[in-house]
C-alpha cells in the first residue's frame, strides 16, 4: 500500500496505526492472495508499472513483464486510440479485471504518485524525452532501444537518471541472453587468444529527409499527431508514419542514420567483448560495405551493412549476429542461440550449455530490471554501457554521413578538429519539448 506516495507494507502500517492508538477496519477473513501467502505477492509490495508506447515490440516485452507476480502494470499510454484500447484489453484480460487505466498524454502517467518504474516503447524520437521526465517524476525506467537520437540525447539520459538516483534498463537484451554472453566470455577470458577484430552486423544506413503527401488530419482523440511528433520538426500528417514502423528511415524519426536498429544490439555487445562498457573506438572510417572503427588498445571493430557479418562458419545463426576474432580462434552466435567456434577444442565447454533462447527474447533482461528495481542495483545495461555502446553508433552514423574518416577523443565525446561532426552530435528540439 501507499501512504503519502511512499510504498509502505501492509504489515508496516498496521503496526504504525495501533501504536498511533487509530482505529483500523479490517476484516477477520483476509484472502492469502492478499497477504502474499500461496506464493503470491502482496499487492502493496508489487512494482507499480506504467506502459508508455504501446506498439509491437511493446507487446513482446509486456508479455513478458505480466506474468511476473512482484509487478502490477496500472496503466497504459499512447497517443493513438486503437493502440492504447488494445493495450488496456490485453492487461485487463491478464488480469482478469477492468482496472488498467488508459491515457493519450504520457504526462498524466508519469503525474501518478502511484507508479514507479515506467515500460517507454514509443518511436526512437520520444525515448530520450520520456526517460528524463520519468526519472524526474521519481520512476525507474526500462527504455526500449535506441535510447536517444544523438550522442547529447543519451548523455543527458545518463545525467538525468544519476542525478535523481533512478534505476534505468536500456532494452538491449542480448547481454542477458545465455549464447550472447557465453560468446562474450570466450571473448574476455582469452579463450580465442588476443582479441583482433569485432564484426558486428547492421542494417544499411539510410538517411530519408523527403516528407510523405500531406493527409487530413484525424481527430485528436484518434491519433494526436502533434503529440506524436513530440520533439521532432513538424510536418503534415501521413498515415503511413504511424503504420507499424513506417517511420524509420527518416532523418527526423530514426536514431543514427538507422545503424542503430541492430547496432545499439550489436555493436553493445562487441563493446563488452573487448572490455569497453566505459569507453568506445577512437577511429571511425566509412566504406562502401561497412564502417571500420578502431579502440586505442588496437582492437577493430567492424560494422557490416545487412544481416550478416564476414564468416568462416557456413551455419546460419540468425539475425543480429556478431563475430569476434582472436589471435588463435574466434566465436560467432546469433539470434537463434547456436554458437560457432574454432578452435574445436572450445566445443566442451558449449555442452555445458542448456537449452537455447531467441535473441529477441527480453524476459531475462526485464527480470534483471525488476530486481535491481528491488534492490536499488545497477541493472547489466544500465546509463553508462548504454551511453557508450550508443556513442560508437552515432560516431559511426556521422562518419558514414560526412563520407570520411573521423577521430574522437573518448574522454571528451567530441570529434577531433571536425566541427561539422561535433554539431551532429544533438539536434534541436521543437517546443516545448527541450529536457
Amino acid at each position: 500500500m501507499r501512504l503519502n506516495g511512499l510504498a509502505v507494507s501492509r504489515r508496516s502500517f498496521l503496526k504504525c496505526s495501533l501504536a498511533a492508538g487509530g482505529a483500523v477496519a479490517i476484516p477477520w477473513i483476509i484472502p492469502s492472495r492478499v497477504l502474499g501467502r500461496d506464493g503470491a505477492v502482496a499487492a502493496g509490495e508489487k512494482i507499480s508499472l506504467g506502459v508508455i508506447g504501446l506498439g509491437s515490440r511493446c507487446h513482446v516485452v509486456l508479455d513478458c513483464m505480466l506474468p511476473e507476480k512482484d509487478v502490477q502494470c496500472v496503466a497504459v499510454c499512447d497517443v493513438q486510440a486503437s493502440r492504447r484500447n488494445a493495450g488496456k484489453a490485453r492487461v485487463d484480460k491478464h488480469y482478469g479485471n477492468n482496472d488498467c487505466a488508459v491515457y493519450r498524454d504520457f504526462r498524466e502517467l508519469l503525474a501518478r504518485p502511484d507508479i514507479d518504474a515506467v515500460l517507454i516503447a514509443t518511436g526512437d524520437h520520444w525515448h530520450a524525452p520520456v526517460s528524463i521526465l520519468a526519472a524526474r517524476a521519481g520512476k525507474d525506467v526500462y527504455s526500449e532501444k535506441p535510447c536517444g537520437m544523438t550522442i547529447d540525447d543519451c548523455r543527458s539520459v545518463e545525467e538525468t537518471v544519476l542525478r535523481y538516483g533512478r534505476i534505468y534498463q536500456a532494452g538491449t537484451q542480448r547481454r542477458s541472453i545465455s549464447n550472447f554472453r557465453k560468446a562474450v566470455q570466450l571473448a574476455r577470458t582469452g579463450r580465442i587468444g588476443k582479441l583482433r577484430t569485432l564484426h558486428a552486423s547492421v542494417y544499411q544506413p539510410l538517411d530519408r529527409t523527403d516528407w510523405l503527401p500531406a493527409e487530413i488530419e484525424p481527430a485528436r482523440e484518434q491519433v494526436d499527431w502533434d503529440l506524436w511528433l513530440g520533439p521532432s520538426p513538424w510536418r503534415p500528417y501521413n498515415h503511413r508514419y504511424i503504420l507499424g514502423r513506417g517511420w524509420q528511415g527518416f532523418h527526423d524519426f530514426t536514431a543514427g542514420s538507422n545503424l542503430m536498429d541492430w547496432g545499439a544490439h550489436t555493436v553493445d555487445l562487441c563493446q563488452w567483448a573487448n572490455n569497453s562498457d566505459n569507453t568506445m573506438p577512437v577511429e571511425y572510417e566509412p566504406a562502401k560495405d561497412k564502417i571500420t572503427a578502431r579502440y586505442a588498445n588496437g582492437v577493430t571493430l567492424e560494422l557490416n551493412y545487412g544481416d550478416k557479418v564476414p564468416q568462416q562458419s557456413m551455419t546460419n545463426l540468425g539475425t543480429c549476429p556478431v563475430r569476434f576474432v582472436g589471435e588463435e580462434g574466434w566465436v560467432e552466435t546469433g539470434d537463434n542461440g547456436e554458437i560457432e567456434v574454432y578452435p574445436d577444442s572450445l566445443k566442451s565447454e558449449l555442452r555445458q550449455m542448456t537449452g537455447k533462447q531467441s535473441g529477441i527474447n527480453p524476459g531475462g533482461h526485464v527480470r534483471n530490471f525488476f530486481d535491481c528495481v528491488r534492490a536499488r542495483a545497477t541493472t547489466i545495461v544500465n546509463t553508462g554501457v548504454m551511453f557508450h555502446s550508443h556513442a560508437a553508433c552515432f560516431a559511426s552514423a556521422i562518419a558514414w554521413k560526412l563520407g570520411r574518416r573521423l577521430e574522437l577523443d573518448p574522454a571528451r565525446v567530441e570529434f577531433i578538429n571536425a566541427s561539422d561532426a561535433n554539431r551532429l552530435r544533438s539536434r534541436a528540439m521543437r517546443e516545448p519539448w527541450l529536457v
